[in-house]
C-alpha cells in the first residue's frame, strides 16, 4: 500500500460509491435483517469539492456483526475481499478507536473492514450502534455544510501527506489526521445535536 496521495475532487465518486454499494447490496441480501442495514458512502470522497486519497470509503451499518468468514462467502459476488491492514497494529481494521466521549461497550467498536485494490475501494461494516459509525456519518455531513471546513481540513491532508511521502503506507498520516478530529468534533456534536 503506497504513501497517502491527495486528488482533487472527483465527481466521479459518489457515482462509484451508488454502484459498489448497489452490488454489496444485493450480496448482502443473503443475510437476515438486511432489508434494515444502512448502506452508506463516507469519507472524503462524499464531500462534494474536498480532495481526498481516491479511495472511495463505504460503510454498512447493521444490527450484529457476522463472523468474517460469513462476510466473506456472501460478499464472494463483489469485488471486495478481507483487508488484514500493512501492519499489525493498524488503524481501524478489527475494531475503530473509541473518540473522547463515547459512552458505548467495548463491542460496539468492532468491525469488519474489506477492500477492492482494483475498484480502489474500502468497506466498513460496523454495528448500528457503533458510536464511530455514526461519527463518520456526522463528519460527512458537517463538512458538506462547512466548506470553510472541508477546505481546511484539505489543507492539513496535504501537509500531512507531504509530511508522510514515501512512507510504506498510509497508517501514520491515518493516526495524524486525528488532531484535525479531535479539534472538531465538539463542533459536529453540537451541530449534529440540532440537526
Amino acid at each position: 500500500m503506497p504513501s497517502a496521495v491527495i486528488v482533487e475532487y472527483d465527481a466521479a465518486w459518489p457515482l462509484r460509491a451508488q454502484h459498489l454499494l448497489a452490488g454489496v447490496r444485493s450480496a448482502l441480501a443473503a443475510l437476515p435483517g438486511a432489508d434494515g442495514f444502512d448502506y452508506e458512502h463516507i469519507g472524503s470522497t462524499a464531500v462534494p469539492g474536498l480532495g481526498a486519497k481516491p479511495i472511495v470509503d463505504l460503510q454498512v451499518r447493521m444490527p450484529d456483526l457476522p463472523s468474517l468468514a460469513r462476510l466473506t462467502e456472501v460478499l464472494a459476488p463483489t469485488p471486495f475481499v478481507p483487508a488484514h491492514g500493512s501492519r499489525p497494529d493498524s488503524p481501524g481494521v478489527h475494531r475503530d478507536a473509541r473518540r473522547p466521549g463515547d459512552q458505548a461497550d467495548d463491542a460496539a467498536y468492532e468491525k469488519r473492514l474489506f477492500h477492492s485494490p482494483a475498484e480502489s475501494a474500502i468497506l466498513h461494516i460496523r454495528r448500528a450502534d457503533s458510536p464511530f459509525a455514526r461519527w463518520v456519518v456526522d463528519l460527512r455531513d458537517w463538512l458538506r455544510c462547512h466548506p470553510e471546513q472541508a477546505r481546511r481540513y484539505e489543507q492539513i491532508k496535504r501537509a500531512l501527506a507531504d509530511e508522510h511521502a514515501g512512507a510504506p503506507d498510509y497508517d501514520d498520516y491515518t493516526r495524524a489526521k486525528t488532531a484535525f478530529f479531535d479539534d472538531v468534533r465538539p463542533q459536529v456534536r453540537d451541530w449534529a445535536a440540532g440537526s
